[in-house]
């Protein structure tokens, strides 16, 4: 039986009441919740880490004292988890969403969850994978600006992402022979230099270092996935990856960290705090993504 560590995130947002929502169907896991004390005393689970209170005081305390204390509680929650794996106390995490700007307030100056991650894991090289049922996407450059693209977007990073990402489809979901797809970053594929020379600089190249398919325009790569070509495509950047991946499967998919030492799962979505409370939240996502954990834990023992 699978052992997962399910994190709360931002406890102003919808964490924790997709977190409950998620884990009253049974799942054949052990369950480890960590969070603020007072928010997982009584969720279902089988095992409970507290990581301080929230709820005391809360009201009364100014925006800016709000906002980081629970950048300090979503932070301590997420390194509570990767303890809880690194010391073989649980076969994967799941993560629910946490603010970036409140982390950053709380002294966690990372990108996003698949960076900070990462770091706390000795700095191994990641990926951000966004999949369902019928799409699987890797993003090559994650939270940039658009401007700052091409630049990094180099020949190593692209087979580093490729490499990253084969590993863990034949580890984490027992996929023999992976196939791999990379998406173009100018329009129709650069047209053979007149949008762009990315294409025949660099994605040409690195598709042949990696064997990867393509680089092949946006506009088709991810329907040709979609329709059982590829078993995941290399987006270039952020949007791209994302939209596509949204556009198909909004609310199924889940967000993987490849490259860890152990899985980590968590929704496609963020913290929501404009519905947060009023009963609106959907928790298919987190029910997924706690899914998707456990199963992909047991590929891994495979």
């Amino acid at each position: 039986m699978r052992r997962l560590a399910v994190t709360l995130g931002d406890p102003r947002g919808i964490g924790p009441e997709i977190t409950r929502a998620a884990l009253q169907l049974p799942l054949d896991a052990v369950i480890t919740v960590v969070g603020p004390d007072d928010l997982i005393e009584s969720l279902p689970a089988t095992h409970r880490v507290g990581v301080g209170t929230w709820a005391q005081g809360a009201g009364d305390r100014p925006d800016h004292a709000r906002t980081l204390r629970a950048g300090r509680l979503a932070g301590h929650a997420v390194e509570a988890a990767v303890r809880l794996a690194q010391a073989g106390e649980v076969d994967a995490i799941v993560t629910a969403p946490a603010n970036k700007h409140a982390l950053h307030l709380a002294g966690f100056p990372y990108p996003g969850h698949t960076e900070w991650l990462a770091h706390l894991c000795g700095d191994v090289p990641v990926a951000m994978m966004l999949a369902s049922d019928r799409l699987r996407v890797v993003l090559v450059t994650t939270h940039v600006a658009l401007r700052d693209v091409p630049s990094l977007l180099t020949l190593e990073r692209v087979v580093r992402v490729a490499r990253t990402t084969d590993r863990a489809l034949r580890d984490w979901w027992g996929i023999a022979e992976p196939r791999l797809a990379l998406c173009a970053l100018n329009p129709h594929a650069g047209e053979a230099g007149l949008f762009g020379d990315e294409e025949i600089r660099v994605l040409r190249p690195a598709a042949e270092a990696a064997k990867l398919a393509g680089p092949f325009p946006a506009d088709t790569v991810f329907v040709r996935a979609m329709r059982g070509e590829f078993d995941a495509v290399l987006a270039p950047y952020h949007d791209v990856g994302m939209t596509a991946i949204k556009v198909a499967s909004f609310g199924e998919a889940v967000n993987v960290t490849l490259g860890l030492p152990f899985p980590r799962t968590s929704p496609d979505h963020g913290t929501a705090f404009d519905i947060a409370g009023t009963g609106r939240a959907d928790a298919s996502s987190m029910r997924r993504a706690v899914e998707l954990a456990a199963t992909l834990g047991t590929q891994r023992e495979r």
